[in-house]
């Protein structure tokens, strides 16, 4: 068993301003020179470059279904064993998902931070904050957090309806965080931008860190961290990977460009046997000497004029297409090997070409929600979320399944083409190894 403070950073919906809390909390104890590691709620790619910038360590995702409860509670226990303190962001609103926020909360008994966007309330941050706590019978609690305040009398209204005459609440507030632009983290589709395409994104956290260390929650020292302490309990043992990537080398496309990488599946790769390469396709990079290619997720939408003259990329990767070479694109990397892509702005860019059609970009998310992929190998868990659609003449060959049952959807396509295997799905490698393997081994995954 091991004993460290945590706490779960959530809010009664998305754009209260959580991400901004979790990592100023991170950063200003890690500033004292305390230890800390963070985690992401559900399987968000965003908030962790800026979890991982606030804490200087990776950042895995926490999520009970997709990444599963063992695997949850191992990460935590390494995670305890070398921290004075562990944050988890939650996810959407606290009671939103299935499973939720809450759920992973009193899964873990890890105590719950409210954070609520008070700008347009008063009295009713009272209510919401009881609500918030009460909602669900059991729910640990650590307390809440009035954010994006107007003034110090916005302060005393919010605590005046918290602990004024007539309140029902004990709900502990923790502090009140003025608005300031000076920490905003900037947005668009998808969620956050990239903490590393922000020249000043360590300065807004630290501007963040230094707002909350004027309030209560940002003055706990190490003994008042002790009062969140939780107990984690050992996983159970998880048998060693076969090295069935074993002398095998997957080629990883990595930029601003296809930044949706979960550091836990690069972990899986290597767990498998196989070296890591990584290149740029908007450097125009060549193939690095490889054996399998993983273009992952991102933004290509956002650089398609760069990527549309990647000439020596693009002809590198044809080329080990043609050899037989495995590749395996999801989401933006399928996206970017379509015949063109139609950008909102109207302007069509000519792609890759390795698959037929086209992708043409939503004003809104046409897709959202946990999926699994059924393999021969077995089955991999994991999510899509996009705002593109696809058109090709391509027959998928499988769908991927909505996780939830009644859920409406046909699920995600899989295209094939020769050794090539798109889909818009994300898969959590670490759900099944074996069927991750598949993915880079020659021969039919279908």
């Amino acid at each position: 068993m091991q004993h460290c403070p945590a706490v779960l950073v959530a809010a009664p919906a998305s754009g209260q301003g959580k991400t901004t809390v979790a990592c100023a909390l991170a950063r200003l104890h890690a500033r004292a020179g305390r230890r800390v590691r963070a985690f992401k709620c559900g399987p968000d790619f965003l908030d962790p470059h800026w979890l991982a910038l606030a804490t200087g360590h990776p950042v895995h995702n926490l999520d009970l279904w997709m990444t599963g409860e063992d695997d949850a509670r191992a990460r935590l226990h390494a995670a305890a064993s070398e921290a004075d303190l562990i944050i988890v962001e939650g996810v959407m609103g606290l009671f939103d998902g299935e499973p939720s926020a809450a759920d992973l909360a009193q899964r873990f008994s890890l105590p719950v931070l409210a954070v609520i966007d008070a700008s347009a309330m008063a009295g009713t941050f009272g209510a919401l904050a009881f609500g918030l706590q009460h909602f669900r019978p059991g729910l640990p609690w650590a307390g809440v957090l009035a954010n994006r305040v107007a003034s110090e009398r916005h302060a005393q209204m919010l605590q005046d309806a918290l602990s004024g005459e007539g309140s029902r609440t004990d709900s502990n507030l923790l502090g009140a965080v003025m608005r300031n632009e000076a920490f905003s983290l900037p947005e668009r589709h998808l969620g956050l931008t990239v903490a590393s395409e922000i020249p000043d994104a360590l300065a807004r956290l630290d501007a963040a860190a230094d707002a909350l260390a004027a309030t209560p929650l940002g003055r706990m020292d190490a003994a008042a961290l002790a009062r969140w302490s939780v107990s984690f309990e050992p996983t159970v043992e998880i048998p060693a990977q076969a090295p069935l990537l074993a002398g095998r080398t997957i080629a990883i496309a990595r930029d601003a460009s296809f930044c949706f990488v979960y550091p836990a599946n690069l972990d899986v790769l290597r767990g498998l046997g196989a070296e890591l390469a990584f290149f740029s396709p908007l450097a125009d990079e060549a193939l690095p000497s490889c054996d399998a290619v993983w273009l992952p997720g991102g933004y290509p939408e956002l650089h398609a004029t760069t990527l549309a003259g990647s000439t020596v990329c693009r002809a590198s990767l044809i080329e080990h297409v043609n050899a037989g070479g495995p590749l395996w694109a999801e989401c933006g990397g399928m996206m970017l090997l379509f015949d063109e892509l139609l950008t909102l702005d109207g302007e069509t860019h000519a792609m890759w070409g390795l698959l037929p059609g086209s992708v043409t970009m939503q004003k809104r998310l046409t897709a959202l929600g946990p999926q699994r992929l059924t393999l021969p190998a077995g089955a991999l868990r994991g999510h899509t979320f996009h705002y593109s659609r696809c058109v090709s003449t391509l027959e998928p060959v499988c769908r991927t399944e909505p996780a939830r049952a009644g859920a409406s959807g046909a699920g995600e396509a899989v295209f094939r083409s020769g050794s090539v295997h798109a889909s818009y799905f994300h898969a959590w490698f670490a759900s099944n190894p074996e069927a991750t393997a598949s993915l880079f081994l020659s021969g039919d995954t279908d």
